[in-house]
């Protein structure tokens, strides 16, 4: 019976065969007149098979070691009835049953917590490559959409004018080419993150261009009012460094409500606000021409809305009383206790 435990591990199965047909020759080998030590080792028996079934109930499908408990159950109240030892109630049939209930259940049990461990691994594993494909997208969506709405007005604008103004025509062109050197810039630094870093490369040397932040907002609204959207920034509080997250998140923002005024609104000016406050960062963008529609097809409002929910912030977005459309965003500066894990 101790030989076929060398190959537990690889055959379970294999081994508590072999132990049982060695369990039945030992118990043969016993009779009624055998020394009492010879008796003793029915306790050794069963104690023995009842840790294989229990190493299959851990490594096995239930359907399967249901049925090797089972079956090994049987032979063991078989053999206690045919080869009994005097008065010894170790194979009496409620010894063998519950012990092998107890190694049948604690097998189970060890498995069922490590199928739950395995899903639990899986699933964290897809929520990571979701929330990853969402960021993604979100930071593709508010470098292209932004850049392409700029470059579409001024090569309409060059269009217009390239025979009667071609100052103008220059400049529009100019306009076009040093946004569309930024929107490479941004897309190399996102498709940037998605390689792997060399380990031989220097900390730090996975970007070379650096994330945009609220130092950037003024850059936006000149390029902006480049493109025929005045754009009037209105800085409030004690400016003062605040977290990456926030800062892009606060720019990013701007930047989509800023492009939906460019692309929806219809006006020739709008209005940026940005006010820091002891808790929190509030970012506010209005407009006075036509109000766009919440929801649709679009991925502005929504990519906006996620941005700020994943940093545990508030945001709202829709028209105004007076008219025009009003883009709002508060972003915590200190680290509350969240009230939920999914984006509000």
């Amino acid at each position: 019976m101790a030989l076929p435990a060398t190959m537990l591990r690889r055959s379970p199965l294999t081994t508590l065969a072999l132990m049982l047909v060695g369990s039945a020759g030992m118990t043969g080998a016993i009779n009624v007149d055998s020394p009492g030590y010879l008796g003793d080792l029915r306790y050794l028996q069963l104690f023995a098979i009842d840790l294989v079934v229990g190493f299959v109930a851990a490594s096995r499908p239930r359907r399967i070691s249901v049925g090797v408990a089972v079956l090994a159950l049987c032979l063991q109240i078989a053999i206690g009835y045919v080869n009994p030892v005097g008065d010894d109630p170790v194979f009496e049939p409620e010894i063998p049953i519950l012990a092998m209930v107890a190694a049948w259940m604690v097998g189970n049990s060890v498995r069922a917590r490590r199928q739950y461990a395995e899903a639990l691994r899986a699933q964290a594993t897809v929520q990571a490559v979701t929330a990853e494909r969402l960021r993604i997208a979100r930071e593709l969506h508010d470098i292209v959409a932004h850049s392409i709405g700029i470059i579409a007005i001024q090569a309409g604008v060059g269009s217009r004018v390239m025979d009667t103004q071609p100052a103008e025509a220059r400049n529009a062109l100019r306009a076009i080419e040093a946004t569309s050197r930024d929107t490479l810039a941004g897309l190399r630094r996102v498709l940037g993150g998605l390689r792997p870093v060399p380990q031989d490369a220097e900390p730090g040397s996975a970007s070379l261009h650096p994330s945009p932040g609220l130092a950037d907002v003024d850059r936006l609204a000149a390029t902006t009012s480049a493109a025929g959207v005045r754009v009037e920034v209105c800085w409030r509080g004690d400016r003062r460094p605040v977290p990456a997250d926030i800062e892009l998140s606060a720019y990013r923002v701007i930047q989509e409500a800023v492009t939906n005024v460019v692309r929806h609104a219809g006006t020739a000016r709008c209005r940026v606000s940005v006010e820091y406050r002891a808790e929190d960062l509030h970012v506010e963008v209005t407009d006075d021409g036509h109000a766009a529609p919440v929801s649709g097809t679009g991925h502005g409002i929504i990519g906006m809305r996620e941005r700020v929910g994943l940093l545990n912030g508030e945001f709202s977005a829709g028209p105004r009383p007076g008219g025009g459309f009003r883009v709002s965003a508060t972003l915590p500066l200190v680290d509350p206790v969240p009230a939920s894990a999914t984006p509000r």
